[in-house]
């Protein structure tokens, strides 16, 4: 065991020697300083990124072999800290932490862009009716629902009438609330046409927000972004040793589960 930490940490050091623009490559670490706004920010970039969705299934393979040669230190020569994070980012995109399989294209983090947009676009559409607002609600909602499902923490089973309940209660609730906004607004016989435009705009946003708080039933989240929809985040758990004083005292538990960010 010993040996094959001081042969990936050489290989390490021969990658950070071969490449001087990308730190020293650390294996399950993000690449950028979480301790900086822009450090969060560029890590917050490299998960949403849509060019991973185009990866090939030769180039997601060729990824997972260079992060497994560099875990047991049998890199080739030559090999940068940049191919690394690189393996690393195509890896962490496209393949589910706990059961290493492929994600859903349109489920994953880094598919927020492309296929996120058309629905908040659809949401903030003007002059709905009450079809199209119970549409776009729940479409929204069946999205989310299917994010949270795909990036759920495996490591702890829910049953699947946990997830539907949380993903019908969400759906209900959006829906109720767009629906009744929406008439409140129509029947307020003090707004002037353009300040019921203007308030109608804003409907989706008090709808989501209280569906978003029970829609996630399936455990802590492995990653999640966004707005009006309700996005993940990544969960961490840490020693109470390792805690501020003031806060370890806080709890008698031994481990406790935080929100590490995007």
């Amino acid at each position: 065991m010993a040996d094959t930490a001081t042969t990936a940490s050489a290989a390490a050091a021969s990658a950070a020697s071969t490449s001087t623009d990308a730190p020293p490559f650390q294996l399950g670490k993000p690449r950028f300083q979480q301790t900086s706004f822009y450090g969060r920010f560029r890590h917050f970039l490299d998960i949403i990124d849509p060019r991973t969705l185009f990866v090939t299934e030769r180039r997601l393979r060729e990824a997972v072999q260079l992060l497994e040669d560099y875990k047991h230190g049998t890199l080739h020569p030559g090999v940068t800290n940049e191919q690394l994070w690189s393996a690393q980012k195509i890896k962490q995109a496209i393949l589910h932490p706990d059961t290493n399989e492929k994600i859903f294209m349109p489920f994953r983090m880094s598919g927020y862009i492309p296929f996120g947009t058309p629905i908040v676009v659809g949401l903030l559409l003007p002059n709905q009716t009450l079809a199209s607002t119970v549409f776009w609600q729940w479409l929204n909602q069946s999205h989310n629902a299917c994010v949270n499902y795909a990036n759920r923490n495996a490591t702890k089973p829910s049953p699947a009438s946990k997830f539907i309940q949380g993903y019908l209660g969400a759906v209900i609730s959006a829906v109720s609330i767009a629906v009744g906004l929406n008439v409140l607004v129509q029947k307020a016989n003090k707004f002037t046409p353009a300040t019921r435009l203007l308030v109608q705009r804003f409907v989706p946003f008090p709808a989501v927000g209280p569906a978003g708080d029970g829609a996630d039933t399936s455990g802590p989240p492995h990653a999640h972004p966004g707005a009006p929809s309700n996005r993940h985040v990544h969960a961490g758990e840490i020693e109470t040793s390792q805690l501020e004083p003031e806060i370890a005292r806080a709890t008698s538990s031994r481990t406790v589960v935080y929100n590490k960010g995007l």
